[in-house]
């Protein structure tokens, strides 16, 4: 059985350490004591743990369920497209739409923004 330290838990969570041991420490979260005394998260209850918090999060109205919240920290305007680029905690998500899009938007550097992702071929990496 997996399990994960705080700080594994938290950057798997896409939140701080101290995040994760408020959830801990107010019984939301599950943790064992392992023999030194570090907590340890079990990995299947972190993972429902996470799938409890992003559902509550999703907006049903839509079949795309991968969705990313995070800052704009670039757009370049093309004649007709616009380059995008969002920091989502800390993945960097790149995308290409309409100028016209961005332009409705109004997309720039700064503004909050979300990656709504629906693809059919994704690859799945061990670390």
């Amino acid at each position: 059985m997996h399990t994960y330290r705080i700080g594994e838990a938290a950057a798997l969570m896409g939140v701080s350490t101290d995040t994760v041991r408020r959830w801990v420490n107010a019984g939301r979260l599950p943790a064992e004591r392992d023999s030194q005394g570090r907590r340890r998260i079990p990995g299947a209850e972190l993972a429902a743990f996470a799938r409890e918090r992003t559902s509550n999060d999703r907006d049903r109205r839509t079949s795309a369920r991968n969705r990313f919240p995070g800052i704009v920290t670039e757009v370049v305007l093309g004649d007709v497209s616009a380059l995008v680029e969002i920091q989502a905690g800390p993945f960097g998500v790149v995308s290409m739409i309409s100028r016209k899009s961005a332009e409705e938007l109004a997309l720039e550097p700064g503004a909050p923004a979300v990656a709504v992702i629906k693809s059919t071929n994704v690859v799945i990496e061990k670390p």
